[in-house]
């Protein structure tokens, strides 16, 4: 099975997740503070390469109607030029009610909210890659 990164793309922080080769599951990261387009494009590049990643997955945040808002243009354009810029196939996935999936967990471990800011996004990827394998364990 091919290693996928995962990632929670937001304004300020990317939540980045990586499936393992057996394709048992998604584990958490890292978070990447954003700077400017290139340098979060080689960030994630060298994650990829350092985790021999043959396929990228975007939480595409879709309105609770269906329809694609502002975000969800801003997480396309960007993963289009992650594409291009690392070779690398993108594939979107919904991510609606992650983050508040992601919030449940962290109140069950009874995280401190002033340290969920540091794992929330995360947190968000792994949910994101981990229903992303579950919808295609027939095309691995």
């Amino acid at each position: 099975m091919a290693v996928l990164l995962g990632l929670d793309v937001g304004d300020v922080r990317i939540g980045v997740a990586v499936s393992d080769a057996l394709g048992s599951g998604a584990h958490p990261l890292c978070t990447l503070t954003r700077t400017n387009r290139q340098r979060d494009i080689t960030a994630i590049g060298d994650l990829a390469s350092i985790h021999k990643v043959e396929r990228i997955i975007i939480g595409l945040p879709i309105s609770l109607d269906g329809t694609l808002g502002t975000q969800a243009e801003k997480v396309q354009k960007f993963g289009t030029r992650l594409s291009e810029g690392l070779e690398i196939p993108v594939e979107f996935w919904d991510e609606r009610f992650t983050t508040s999936e992601a919030e449940e967990i962290l109140d069950r471990v009874n995280m401190d909210p002033k340290d969920r800011k540091k794992v929330i996004d995360q947190v968000s990827a792994v949910i994101i890659l981990d229903e992303y394998l579950r919808g295609n364990t027939d095309e691995e």
